[in-house]
């Protein structure tokens, strides 16, 4: 299926700001999600940022990117945008992959894009065991509540997606920020208007639930750190540069 590969960007982060082009082993944190995302190989990537800054970093690094809107409310948002600009009629399968994650497991991507070829599913995103019950009480751990249990045979709905749980409750797993739409469920997606749950809990999957658009979810074999916080940073630096 003809697919193409968004990530997008801002500057304007509040808790860490600059995020996007703060540097790990000589390389920004953009550059190195765009990395990623080429070595998945499912289409191809640019990243989406209202940061002409951002973009330069890209380019330089070698990938592509796209200026769009500084209003937007959401990621998605920036993504419908960025694909109505390159005009990319022919996508069918569009995946938005999270700026702020560059420990993101390729196998991990290629796993949920597989599940929704095989599923012929409209959107679906990506669960990890939680390994640490502490995190059910972190906020910025979004968690996510599934019909069944999350294995690798299976690619259940989502019921709910929270920011904080309770380690009793069954089905609980860590959410992992990518997503893989249809292109006629992301259009339909941008033009509902942002739901009461959506803006309460900052979480703009909800949205999706409470207008009925199904979300289904892949179990993950690794939950990468996400980029939010100055101690994420310095962990994820430890982790990376120990790699290298």
């Amino acid at each position: 299926m003809k697919t193409i590969v968004i990530i997008p960007s801002r500057l304007a982060a509040t808790r860490l700001p600059g995020k996007p082009l703060l540097k790990i082993n000589g390389l920004s944190i953009i550059s190195h999600v765009v990395k990623k995302a080429v070595e998945a190989n499912l289409g191809e990537v640019f990243v989406a940022a209202e940061d002409q800054e951002i973009i330069d970093d890209v380019i330089k690094n070698g990938g592509q990117g796209i200026l769009t809107s500084k209003t937007h409310k959401t990621g998605t948002d920036r993504i419908y945008e960025a694909i109505k600009k390159l005009g990319k009629k022919d996508v069918e399968l569009v995946v938005n992959l999270q700026g702020d994650e560059p420990l993101i497991n390729i196998d991990d991507i290629k796993y949920l894009y597989n599940n929704m070829i095989k599923y012929k599913s409209l959107l679906g995103t990506l669960g990890s065991n939680i390994e640490d019950v502490k995190l059910h009480n972190e906020n910025n751990v979004v968690k996510v509540i599934t019909q069944e249990k999350l294995d690798d045979k299976q690619f259940p709905e989502a019921k709910n997606f929270l920011r904080k749980s309770n380690y009793e409750d069954k089905n609980t797993y860590h959410h992992i920020g990518i997503y893989c739409y249809r292109l006629d469920t992301l259009e339909k997606f941008v033009y509902l208007k942002q739901s009461e749950m959506e803006i309460k809990h900052r979480l703009e999957q909800l949205r999706a639930l409470e207008n009925d658009i199904k979300i289904n979810v892949a179990l993950a074999k690794t939950s990468p750190i996400g980029v939010d916080t100055e101690e994420d940073l310095i962990a994820i630096k430890k982790i990376m540069e120990y790699k290298h």
